[in-house]
Order: C-alpha cells, then sequence, then structure tokens
C-alpha cells in the first residue's frame, strides 16, 4: 500500500492535472463558461500587450495559445489564468528595444529567446525547489515597481491615443514631454475618436456590469466603426504622383536605399552561411573562420547605417502633409504640398509613409489600426539560439521571471485562500517555466499569471485546470477562423484597454500604509518608484537597485537588533527596565538579545554588554537571557568564549538562560558549554537568578532585589489580587 501512495504522489509530482482531471466530467460545464469567458477578455488584451511589448499584435494571440493550458496542466494552481500581462509585455520591451528594432525580425526572434531562457530560468528553481529566492523581491520594491510600471504603461500609450509619433528618447519621461509637446499640433482627431468611445464604451459597461465583457465589446464596435468609417484610409499610388519638392528627393534616395538593404541582406545571409560552415569545418580560432567572420561584422555594421538612415529619411518624409488634387478626368490625381488657387482637396491630410516591395508609394490619411493577421496556428519553431545574445538577454530573464512569477503567485495565494487548495510555490514555477519554455516553440513572448483574467476566471466558476484549457481552445478557434475581422481593429482601441487594465495597478495607499507600517519599507517602495520612473526604459537598473536597498536595510537592522535590561514589572513579567523606567539591581544585570547572533552583530553584542557592565561598580552576574536568539554562526560561538573570558577576569560571572534547543545544539557540539561550565546555564532565568542570589548570600538581598517577583509587586503594584508566583 506505501509502495502505491509512493508510485501515486511522484505521478503527482510529474503531472500535477492527475489531481483534478478526474473530475472534469463533474466540473465541465462551469469550466467550460469560465474558460470561455476569460478567452473573451484574453484575445484583446494580449492583442495590445503584444504591441506595448513592441510585437506586432497577433504574438499576443501566439502568447495566448499553448501558455495557459501549459500553466494549468502543470503547476498547482487551479484557476490562475496565464498569458500576457502589461508588466511583463513592458519589461520584454524594456529589454528588446536597445537590441533591435521594434517589430522587426531580429526584434521578434530575440523576444522568442527571451521567452525560452525566462522558462528555463523559472523551470529550474521550481525543480531545484527554490521559490524562496522569490522573497528577495521584497514587496515595498514590487510595491514601488508596480506603481511606476503602471504610469510607465499608460503614458506609453500616449501617442497612440493622439495618433502621433515620435523618436524615443534616452529617458521615458522625455519621450512622454515629446509626445505631449507634438499631440498639441499634429494630433489625429479621428484616432483620438476612436479612443475615447473605447474608453466610454468600458467604463460605462464596467459600471453597468462588472460581468459585461467591457473589452470586447469596446473592440467589436470600435473594429466595425473602423471598418464602415474606413478609419485606415490608406493607397498605394506610383512615385510620379508625389508632387512635393520636400518628398520627391527623398523618395528617390529611399528607394536607392531599399535596394541597397536587400542586396546587403541577401550578402549578410550568405556570409552567415559560410562562416557556420567554416566553424564547424575548421574551428572558430582558423584564420579562414576569422576572416569571414570579419566579413561578417563589416556587413552587419553597414546594414545597420543603412537601416539608420532609412529610418531618418522615413521620419523626415512622414512629418510632412500632402493634400491629393484630382485631375480633370477624374481618374486620378497628384500629391501637393499646397492646393494651388481654383484647386480642391478631398479633404484629408495625407503623409508619405514609405515604399513598398512593388516600387509604389504607400500614401496614410487614417488611423492605425492592427492589419493583416496571419490565420491559422504558430508554427513550431526551435528559437534561434545565440550565445552573444544569451549572454545580453540572461540579466533581464532574470528578472523578468522572478516578477512575473511574483505577480502569478500573488493572485494564486488569494484564491487558494478563498478555495481552500493546496497551492505549492516550487510547483507552480514548474507550471509558469513550462509554459514559457513551451511557448516559445510556438513563437510566445513571455507569459506569466495574470491578475484581472484570473479573477475573471474564478469569478466565473472555475473549478478545475480545465477551464484554461478551454481558454487556449478559444484561442484556437480565433487563429483559424476570426483573424480577418481583427484586421480593421484600431490601434487607439487597445492603447485605451491597456490604460483601462492598469489603472488599478496603481495603488498609493498601499505605499501609505507600509509607510505608517515600517518607515523603512516606505523609504525603499518610494526610491524605487522615483528610479523606475527615471531609469525607465531601463527598468531592471531600478529593481536591482531596490533589492539592494532592501538588503542593505535587513542588515542594517540585524546589526544593531534590539538589545535590552531587564526588570521586573508590576505583573511579574520581565520587561525592559529603560523603557518602564524599572529599578535594577546593582549587583546582577540581565540582558535580552532580540535577533540572530552572526557576524555582523557580534561587535555590537560584545561592546553593549561591556558597556553594561561598566556601569556597575559593584555588578557580579550578567544573565543573558537568549530567547530572542534563532541563530547563531561560529563568529558569534567565538565572540561568547572570549566575551566570558573578559568578564571572569574582570570578576563577573556570566550565566546562560532560555536558550532554544537549536542553540544549545550548536554551543554543545561546539565545546562552548564544556569550556564553561554546564553549572552556567539555566533553562528559565529565575533559575540564574536563584542561583546568583545563592551565591552572592550576605553581600546581596535579594528580598529587596528589583529583579524579585515579590519586590517588584509590593513596590510597584499593592493590589493584593495579583498573584505573588514567580513568572516563567
Amino acid at each position: 500500500m506505501t509502495l502505491e501512495n509512493n508510485k501515486n504522489t511522484l505521478l503527482t509530482q510529474l503531472f500535477p492535472f492527475l489531481r483534478w482531471i478526474h473530475k472534469v466530467p463533474q466540473v465541465w460545464r462551469a469550466d467550460l463558461i469560465a474558460g470561455i469567458t476569460v478567452a473573451l477578455v484574453l484575445i484583446p488584451q494580449s492583442m495590445a500587450y503584444a504591441q506595448l511589448a513592441g510585437l506586432p499584435a497577433y504574438y499576443g494571440l501566439y502568447a495566448a495559445f499553448m501558455p495557459p493550458a501549459i500553466a494549468a496542466l502543470f503547476g498547482s494552481s487551479r484557476q490562475l489564468a496565464t498569458g500576457p500581462v502589461a508588466v511583463v509585455s513592458l519589461l520584454t520591451a524594456a529589454t528588446l528595444e536597445p537590441l533591435a528594432t521594434a517589430g522587426g525580425e531580429a526584434y521578434i526572434a530575440y523576444a522568442i529567446l527571451l521567452t525560452l531562457i525566462v522558462g528555463l530560468f523559472q523551470l529550474s528553481l521550481g525543480l531545484l525547489k527554490l521559490g524562496v529566492l522569490v522573497n528577495f523581491l521584497s514587496h515595498p520594491v514590487v510595491l514601488g515597481f508596480t506603481n511606476a510600471a503602471a504610469i510607465i504603461i499608460a503614458t506609453s500609450q500616449l501617442g497612440k491615443i493622439f495618433g502621433v509619433s515620435v523618436e524615443k528618447a534616452e529617458a521615458h519621461y522625455q519621450t512622454v514631454w515629446n509626445t505631449l509637446v507634438a499631440a498639441t499640433t499634429e494630433t489625429h482627431m479621428m484616432t483620438l475618436m476612436f479612443a475615447i468611445a473605447a474608453f466610454a464604451i468600458m467604463i460605462i459597461l464596467k459600471k453597468i456590469s462588472p460581468k459585461i465583457p467591457g473589452v470586447l465589446i469596446a473592440v467589436a464596435i470600435t473594429t466595425a466603426l473602423s471598418f464602415f468609417m474606413k478609419f485606415e484610409n490608406k493607397q498605394s499610388v506610383e512615385i510620379e504622383q508625389i508632387q512635393s519638392a520636400s518628398v520627391q528627393p527623398r523618395l528617390v534616395v529611399i528607394k536607392e536605399v531599399n535596394q541597397k538593404l536587400t542586396d546587403l541582406t541577401a550578402q549578410l545571409e550568405a556570409s552567415k552561411s559560410r562562416f557556420a560552415g567554416l566553424k564547424k569545418q575548421f574551428g572558430e580560432r582558423d584564420l579562414r573562420t576569422l576572416t569571414e567572420q570579419q566579413s561578417l561584422n563589416i556587413l552587419k555594421l553597414r546594414t545597420s547605417q543603412e537601416q539608420g538612415i532609412m529610418k531618418s529619411l522615413l521620419k523626415d518624409m512622414q512629418r510632412v502633409p500632402v493634400y491629393y488634387i484630382a485631375d480633370d478626368s477624374g481618374t486620378g490625381g497628384t500629391f501637393v504640398e499646397e492646393i494651388p488657387d481654383g484647386k480642391t482637396g478631398d479633404g484629408n491630410v495625407w503623409n508619405v509613409v514609405g515604399i513598398n516591395s512593388d516600387g509604389k508609394v504607400n500614401v496614410n490619411a487614417g488611423g492605425k489600426v492592427v492589419g493583416t493577421v496571419p490565420a491559422g496556428l504558430p508554427s513550431f519553431k526551435i528559437p534561434t539560439l545565440s550565445l552573444e545574445v544569451i549572454l545580453q538577454l540572461i540579466g533581464s530573464a532574470i528578472a523578468i521571471g522572478l516578477i512575473g512569477f511574483m505577480e502569478a503567485i500573488a493572485i494564486a495565494k488569494a484564491m487558494a485562500t478563498r478555495t481552500r487548495q493546496k497551492l505549492d510555490t516550487n510547483q507552480e514555477l514548474v507550471g509558469q517555466g513550462m509554459s514559457n519554455i513551451v511557448g516559445s516553440f510556438f513563437q510566445s513572448y513571455p507569459a506569466s499569471g495574470s491578475f484581472s483574467r484570473s479573477a475573471v476566471n474564478i469569478g466565473a466558476g472555475a473549478l478545475s485546470g480545465f477551464s484554461s484549457v478551454v481558454t487556449t481552445l478559444v484561442v484556437v478557434i480565433a487563429l483559424f477562423f476570426f483573424t480577418p475581422l481583427l484586421y480593421h481593429l484600431p490601434q487607439a482601441t487597445l492603447a485605451a484597454v491597456i490604460m483601462m487594465a492598469v489603472i488599478g495597478l496603481v495603488n498609493f495607499k498601499e505605499i501609505v500604509h507600509i509607510w505608517k507600517i515600517q518607515r523603512n519599507d516606505g523609504i525603499v517602495a518610494i526610491i524605487t518608484f522615483v528610479l523606475t520612473l527615471a531609469y525607465a526604459p531601463h527598468l531592471d537598473r531600478a529593481i536591482m537597485i531596490g533589492v539592494i536597498l532592501s538588503l542593505v536595510i535587513f542588515l542594517y537592522k540585524t546589526m544593531k537588533p534590539r538589545m535590552i535590561v531587564l526588570s521586573r514589572y508590576r505583573d511579574g513579567s520581565l520587561r525592559d527596565a529603560e523603557l518602564h523606567k524599572l529599578d535594577t539591581c546593582p549587583n546582577i544585570t540581565m540582558i535580552r538579545f532580540d535577533g540572530s547572533l552572526y557576524f555582523a552583530n557580534t561587535s555590537y553584542f560584545e561592546d553593549t554588554v561591556m558597556r553594561r557592565s561598566a556601569e556597575k561598580e559593584n555588578l557580579k552576574y550578567i544573565i543573558v537571557d537568549g530567547q530572542g536568539i534563532n541563530q547563531i554562526d561560529s563568529t558569534g560561538e567565538e565572540m561568547l568564549t572570549l566575551l566570558t573570558k573578559r568578564l571572569n577576569k574582570a570578576g563577573v560571572i556570566v550565566l546562560y538562560a532560555n536558550f532554544k534547543k537549536q542553540i544549545m545544539d550548536v554551543l554543545r557540539h561546539s565545546g562552548f558549554v564544556e569550556r564553561v561550565g554546564k553549572e552556567f546555564f539555566f533553562r528559565v532565568p529565575e533559575l540564574a537568578l536563584d542561583h546568583a542570589w545563592e551565591q552572592l548570600g550576605g553581600e546581596h538581598d535579594d528580598v529587596s532585589c528589583p529583579l524579585n517577583i515579590v519586590c517588584a509587586v509590593e513596590t510597584n503594584d499593592p493590589d493584593p489580587e495579583i498573584p505573588r508566583v514567580q513568572a516563567s
């Protein structure tokens, strides 16, 4: 029977879904409804978060494909809804934007590789039972970061709300300022109207009933309006139709640069192939391999330079407004910078946005929409591995892995309390890690547990992980059949969805609350908050400083823990003599140390004891009450040995009382008890006092001693109802 139980335990550890899968026939209806409900929120949210991460919107659907089901199957929480989340999306963008152009092929490849690294890190922590490492991200650090991240996320969407585009500055606050300045003169009114409409729909429906899928309805309505109003309004025209003195020369140069980039891309791919072959055949230190590597690096540099030129040309050109003038026949027309006298335009302000692969010029007078979403499931593909890139990503991957899991485990614990379900932190790490690893093979970017969707899941009645499997199936159906409907979805709507989602993350009241509880924690939260805003988009710096600051404050506090002189209180208990203004004994000092005794605070302990001993000329005994000492290291044991010898030479005897078993075990094994003498160790302070009074004899009146309970009661509170017995 025991062997069978062990087998069952091993199976459920390897496949946690075995704990609930047999219940699916009884709960499938509730889980089906919950899974569909979550999917209706997840589909539009995932597309919005993908754009926040700097990826094409449909990559959010890829991140919503496998991760929800895998996390449910291999995690321990039965209601946690996994997928794209705002904070992880922001961290992804912050990690990748310095390395590649947002939305480009290299950027996408890095995002998928980042997902794999995050997953491997989380899985490793789970398998090695190192979930406790998450505790290094203290609550004040996470709180400060989350509040700042919510503000960064919301303000990063202002450009899409107003329909303006500015160059990203070194600091996020500079980009926000530039966006606001541009919005004063360049706001695309139709884009702003769509954003306001999306906000209005979501806010009104939320007030009517939180159960109404406001996000989905806002997406459906604005997409339909975008389609019927031709919100996108873009065309491809011949280069000759652009009759702008400012734009025409740039188009010629852009066409030349575009051809150069095409040629360089072909050369780059050929060089990569040759380099890989030479490296495999002759090794990386061979002269032929090194020569080809040098050629490859030169091609990369030239490509990067041409891409920079192209980006600058497009930016300058897109800022020049042009107007469409129909010709007399009405079959064609031209785009000019100024409308000639006697002519009329079509009422639109157009911008030239680039040249397509056919050599035609793309012009746009409308707002931005999601565009083409590839139909079908993402293809299975092993992420492109590069040691150089992995080394660049690994630090950020650790931060994303920890913060993403912190978000996931926080909501999982809250739901486990509500459902009385047993939650395994390490197993949840395995589930989150597996979801990212498997997701990376299906072109997902990093995913995590979502507060909002998990709340929707449990609120809709989810009883097992089957609800997340249903969510995945609904996403699959959407990818196969509904992607054409998403083409006209305005990006302004997605920006509104993001801003609505992160409003709940701003919680200044909690910062005030922890300030009141512990000022040091409040300082850490505020510093992390300010640094996150200041360092954005380099968010990892703020997180690291916050973590280091938390550890420094913790170490500082443990270096000088509470250390008090004890005396008798009126109720017979031993309390802080200084705090309660109690008399102390001239011959006996009783000291209590509240903290672990280790290398960082042994000097403080020793100095305090020596100072206390010097304060009393007639001191004969020091009783160390070890009730508050939970741990002791070799430095602490060595200090006690030397301190005891020094005091003994000065004529002061040290007695040890009330030490916990684990401390006494260490002191016995080290030989300290034997060196000092067993007769100087006592189970409780009262026995140590009795010993000291007995040894002092006539030199000390134990009846009138402030440490005597009888004396304390008679002196401080002559209440006959107080029992005059020794307190343990």
